[in-house]
């Protein structure tokens, strides 16, 4: 039955048993074909009309399976063939193998038989290694009877610093001594056994002198190599046998090596304290002598102002080493020892070593500033390494710097510390100076201005730049950390000087009538002058030290600020002493005599007068405007002390009139100083014909109007100081009084921007009116 008949169903079903008994993966994939061709029949005969082509669809699939069947066939048909070739395979190496096998049991066989054979020669081998020990030992006699004689004559030579030849004549020794080495080691080898100890321990005694040679030779050799910088000018001859014996040597070396242990190379042992390795010994023996060089340089006297000298020294004996090595010494030696190179190598160590060493003392400022221009400007520079000859060399040993970056920033803040304490130290002797100039019976000296100063700031700006000029012939970054540190010594200088002025001050009022005080506001005045100074030679370097400042993220120094509270403070003084002076005269203005005589305003314009000719002496700020303040304040605060109330029109005329005329010898006074007008530069002399104006007003119900005015242009007026206003002008009845309070009440305009209060720094007296019951509002 063939299988589509088996997938139809046929009329046999035992015959798909043994099938599904044998494989019963053909069972389940039956059960799924099956399972899926029902569900693509339901899915394409799902209406009855669809059966029309059924016919069709049953020749498709007919075709297709006799299709299937065919290449199943196909398949199966070339399996059977491969199958039947490798039986084929398999049946003929199976033969080869047996005939293999027989072969090797014949060979066998023969093997064991020949076994006897090689036995009777053992006797034969012993007898042929005897020989040749009795023949090397004959041919050997006349080196070994000559051994002891070649040692003695090459000590001699050696002695004698012959050195080629007392080269040549170890190498005949140690060629010796190694041929007998390996004629032993060979008879060793033959006979199955390792050279014995006691062969190699009498060898080596008789040869002993071979190695103390080597050890001579060795130490005049590098005699020779580590004196060649002092002597190889008056005789090169053994420096240059030096280096062919050392050539020798690493050649010898380099062919003992290929032919021990290059391809194809023979079991023959090195011979005795072999490879020597003394172009590797040149070199470090050359280092030793560079170095020995080095502590040759007089180590004396090289703290102090002695450190620039050794540093000198240093650079003259390294270039005239430098000039032997490459003008001699490089043509004594093959090309590829590249002995500027190494010498570079050794020199650069060195001075790396000792200058490490010489940072880590506690060194001055000086001392630090010899070593820093040593290693950034001279030891480049085209007098020593920066040499045109040299530069190449120099960049391809890629030797890098003599301290590194890390070094090279503990050396300069070392530098900046120690030059910080010497500035602080001159600082604080110019101070005190400064405070003995402050007691001299004489007034200070001017400049060619005619300015009050001393000799602070001239000081201390020679010693800032002095600094700052020294710090830049080492670098931008060392001048700037330079400038930084002075500006913050300057600070404190400057917070200590405002300090003494407060003592300078105090001690003032405490005796003022002292002779020692004599010229105390002619020093006041210089102390501003020398401020000014400051401030004008400070101000660059402020700003560049900012920058360096914000780079390194720190806080700037800022003595501008410490500046700015210098002159304040002794402006402060300045006025307190002008305040002084007028205080014997102040008490007598705005009363009832100043009403009819006009006194003391005469008197107060004289105190001014002579106050003002000395403030001409002195530098911006503190000059007319700050005495003009203090006389307009003074002046009012003794107005608002009420010493003075009209009873009449008239009074209040001839006061306004009075108020007028003293403003008029203020002016003249203070030359008519006058602002631009604007609220930020208002004259406080401009307050009083305003205040005038406001007493003599006749009307009394114009007063909300001019208070409008007054307070337009002097907003930081009270209710109080408005009061006192009407009280002195005693014509205003209490509903005018409430309307003009009012009015103060609801306009009360913000300060302008950059407007300075004139009436804050007016205290209005407190009232001394009686005691009166609260039920009724007091007039």
């Amino acid at each position: 039955m063939s299988a589509g008949d088996q997938k139809n169903g046929g009329d046999k079903p035992g015959d798909t048993v043994p099938v599904a008994e044998v494989w019963p993966e053909v069972e389940r994939a039956e059960c799924l074909a099956r399972g899926a061709a029902l569900k693509w029949a339901s899915g394409v005969f799902c209406q009855p009309e669809h059966l029309e082509r059924l016919s069709q669809y049953r020749k498709r699939e007919s075709q297709r399976t006799a299709s299937i069947h065919t290449r199943l066939k196909s398949m199966v048909q070339s399996y059977l063939e491969g199958v039947g070739w490798g039986l084929e395979q398999l049946r003929e190496a199976r033969t080869e193998l047996k005939e293999v096998s027989h072969t090797l049991k014949k060979a066998g066989l023969e093997t064991n038989g020949n076994a006897e054979g090689v036995k009777s020669l053992e006797r034969l081998r012993d007898v042929s290694v005897n020989h040749r020990q009795l023949l090397a030992a004959v041919s050997n006699l006349p080196r070994l009877y000559s051994v002891r004689s070649m040692v003695l004559e090459t000590e001699r030579l050696v002695e004698s610093r012959r050195l080629l030849e007392a080269h040549a004549r170890l190498m005949d020794l140690e060629r010796w001594q190694d041929d007998i080495l390996w004629q032993l080691h060979g008879a060793a080898g033959t006979s199955g056994s390792a050279l014995s100890t006691e062969d190699q321990e009498l060898v080596a005694k008789y040869f002993s002198g071979v190695g103390q040679l080597v050890d001579a030779l060795g130490k005049e050799l590098w005699a020779v190599v580590s004196s060649a910088l002092a002597v190889a000018r008056q005789n090169p001859t053994p420096f240059v046998s030096a280096v062919r014996i050392v050539e020798r040597e690493e050649a010898l070396d380099q062919v003992l090596l290929e032919e021990r242990g290059g391809p194809g190379g023979n079991n023959r042992p090195l011979p005795p304290r072999r490879p020597r390795c003394w172009r590797s010994c040149f070199f470090q023996v050359l280092e030793e002598a560079v170095s020995a060089r080095f502590r040759s340089v007089s180590y004396l006297h090289t703290r102090g102002p002695g450190l620039a000298g050794h540093l000198s020294a240093l650079q003259h004996a390294i270039m005239a080493d430098l000039a032997t090595v490459r003008h001699l010494l490089e043509h004594c030696v093959p090309s590829h020892y590249r002995l500027t190179g190494a010498y570079l190598r050794a020199s650069h160590y060195c001075l790396h070593t000792h200058l490490m060493q010489v940072s880590s003392w506690d060194l001055e400022s000086g001392e630090i500033f010899a070593v820093l221009n040593w290693v950034l400007h001279i030891y480049n520079s085209p007098d020593m390494m920066g040499h045109p000859e040299l530069v190449v060399e120099m960049e391809r040993e890629e030797l890098g710097p003599l301290i590194s970056a890390e070094g090279l920033e503990q050396l300069q803040n070392k530098y900046v510390q120690s030059v910080r304490k010497s500035v602080s130290e001159w600082m604080h002797k110019a101070l005190q100076v400064e405070l003995q100039d402050w007691q001299r019976e004489q007034e200070p000296d001017t400049d060619h201005e005619g300015f009050y100063q001393t000799s602070l700031p001239t000081i201390i700006t020679q010693m800032l730049e002095e600094n700052a000029r020294v710090a830049l012939m080492i670098g931008e970054s060392l001048r700037d950390q330079t400038i930084q540190m002075g500006l913050y010594e300057m600070e404190n200088l400057l917070n200590k000087f405002r300090e003494a002025l407060v003592e300078f001050g105090k001690e003032h009022r405490r005796d003022p009538s002292n002779n020692k005080n004599k010229f105390y506001l002619y020093y006041l005045l210089a102390s501003i002058s020398n401020c000014i100074i400051l401030n004008s030679n400070v101000t660059s370097p402020q700003q560049q030290s900012t920058r360096s400042a914000s780079q390194f993220s720190r806080t700037p120094p800022n003595p501008l600020a410490a500046l700015d509270r210098a002159v304040r403070r002794a402006c402060r003084l300045v006025m307190d002493q002008l305040l002084l002076d007028l205080q014997p005269f102040l008490p007598s203005l705005l009363t009832r005599p100043w009403l009819v005589q006009g006194e003391p305003t005469p008197k107060l314009c004289h105190v001014l007068e002579r106050h003002l000719e000395l403030y001409g002496r002195v530098r911006p700020p503190c000059r007319q405007e700050e005495a003009q303040w203090l006389m307009v304040v003074e002046y009012v605060r003794a107005l608002m002390q009420k010493r003075t109330v009209c009873r009449s029109a008239e009074e209040r005329r001839q006061l306004a009139q009075q108020m007028l005329q003293d403003d008029q010898l203020f002016r003249e006074s203070f030359q008519c100083l006058e602002g631009d007008g604007s609220v930020a530069d208002v004259n406080p002399l401009a307050l009083l014909p305003v205040l005038a104006d406001f007493i003599r007003l006749k009307d009394p119900g114009m007063l909300t109007l001019e208070l409008s005015g007054l307070v337009a242009k002097y907003p930081d007026i009270s209710e109080e100081h408005v009061s006192v206003l009407l009280d002195i002008r005693g014509d205003v009845s209490r509903d005018i009084r409430g309307a003009v309070l009012d009015l103060l009440e609801q306009s009360a305009p913000p300060l302008p921007a950059g407007y300075r209060p004139i009436f804050t720094d007016i205290l209005v007296p407190p009232s001394t009116m009686a005691f009166c019951l609260p039920t009724a509002k007091c007039a």
